[in-house]
């Protein structure tokens, strides 16, 4: 992994996602070097020549949160990499942006697949407004370990127990859902009892990240490699739409709430 410490003027940013009024990025580059990351071209725009998943750098800034544009905004930490990544243990950017926003009245969506998070317990119990949303798309983790590398799905699970031990809210993310592959039923079984709420996405596969998927499902899932040509060469939406309507169907008939 390549670190590189720069300098920046701020770590937030005006967001383009719907609820959200501003997205904080304390890291660029992720560890976690999922396969099928959306975020990897950001690579185009870092000035990184190596692969994503290699990198990573640590955004030094002595840029202060102000009341007048913080209160009563909603922002999501992070959008492009995960603020918990394993550098995180290190360089606590994650922590000390924490550490001013408990003194404002915000809306805080985190998101990670890192146990580390647990590590801030202390602090996020202080925000009054606050979701975290834990990304799981497998109980397997030798398939979990084929498309990412940080992160057990043990230690996701029991990262969701002890948030919610600790008062704190927990939506599930199943994301990516992998057709044939994400088993979305178990997922739910599995955390049902923990969790407040579920959001699902689907598998979107753009340029690099579409070839070294379709080789993946090639090499390991050779089965399922003409199913996956229908939806992410021929653009062939059935697959997902019938998916849609199931989950719809099942979250409805266990009266749990959930959103894509």
């Amino acid at each position: 992994m390549k670190v590189k410490e720069i300098e920046v003027n701020r770590f937030i940013s005006k967001s383009e996602i719907d609820g959200i009024d501003f997205v904080i990025n304390s890291y660029v580059g992720c560890p976690n070097a999922c396969m099928y990351c959306y975020a990897s071209y950001m690579q185009n725009f870092s000035g990184h020549q190596e692969e994503w998943g290699t990198f990573l750098d640590v955004k030094k800034t002595n840029y202060k949160l102000l009341k007048r544009s913080v209160e009563g905004k909603t922002y999501l930490m992070s959008s492009t990499t995960d603020c918990y990544n394993s550098y995180e243990k290190k360089y606590e950017l994650t922590r000390n942006i924490l550490k001013q926003l408990i003194n404002f009245n915000v809306n805080l969506i985190i998101e990670t697949k890192n146990e580390l998070i647990l590590r801030d317990l202390d602090l996020l119990k202080q925000i009054r407004n606050l979701k975290v949303i834990i990304s799981l798309n497998t109980l397997d983790d030798k398939f979990r370990q084929d498309i990412e590398k940080e992160s057990s799905i043990n230690s996701r699970l029991k990262t969701i127990q002890e948030l919610v031990k600790n008062g704190l809210e927990v939506i599930v993310n199943i994301s990516p859902i992998f057709p044939y592959l994400t088993d979305y039923k178990k997922i739910i079984e599995k955390t049902k009892k923990y969790v407040s709420e579920y959001k699902f996405q689907f598998l979107e596969l753009k340029s690099g990240s579409k070839r070294k998927a379709l080789k993946y499902i090639g090499d390991k899932y050779p089965n399922y490699y003409l199913e996956y040509a229908k939806i992410y060469l021929l653009n062939d939406t059935e697959y997902f739409d019938k998916l849609k309507k199931e989950i719809e169907e099942y979250c409805n008939r266990l009266g749990l709430k959930y959103y894509f």
